[in-house]
């Protein structure tokens, strides 16, 4: 059993090249909310069915206006805030995962940016957590 390394798994807001700039960690959230049928007969006991599915992603990074060669960046947190939730307030399209990897899996979907914070602390770096809740169909792929 290959053991997968955290650092291959990536959030790409649009496609598979504009990656989240400086991305730290991501969390894929899948929930099922199944449905209560129980009645009368059920002799005391719960009973459900298959319900609702929905996912959500979590991300935290490093917060940067230029990259390291002091170009400003294009896919930066700020971007991705200004495009996605202040001005056009669209859904943002994601994969989670490795996509160049033979034999590797990975999600895809679409989603509403719902929260964005950014933190700096005194004499530390400055950080930002983003959260995407996503609407339709999340999709799993074998590169």
């Amino acid at each position: 059993m290959a053991i997968l390394n955290g650092t291959e798994i990536k959030v790409y807001s649009t496609g598979t090249s504009n990656l989240v700039a400086f991305a730290q960690n991501c969390t894929l959230n899948v929930n099922h909310s199944p449905r209560e049928i129980t009645n009368k007969e059920s002799g005391g006991y719960k009973e459900i069915l298959e319900g609702l599915r929905d996912f959500s992603i979590d991300i935290d990074g490093a917060y940067a206006w230029t990259n390291a060669s002091g170009t400003a960046l294009t896919d930066g947190i700020d971007d991705v805030l200004e495009t996605n939730v202040l001005n056009a307030r669209q859904a943002v399209t994601f994969i989670f995962g490795d996509t160049a990897s033979t034999s590797d899996i990975s999600y895809s979907g679409s989603g509403f940016i719902t929260s964005v914070s950014m933190t700096g602390g005194t004499e530390d770096s400055a950080t930002f957590s983003l959260s995407i809740e996503g609407t339709g169909v999340l999709t799993q792929t074998i590169n």
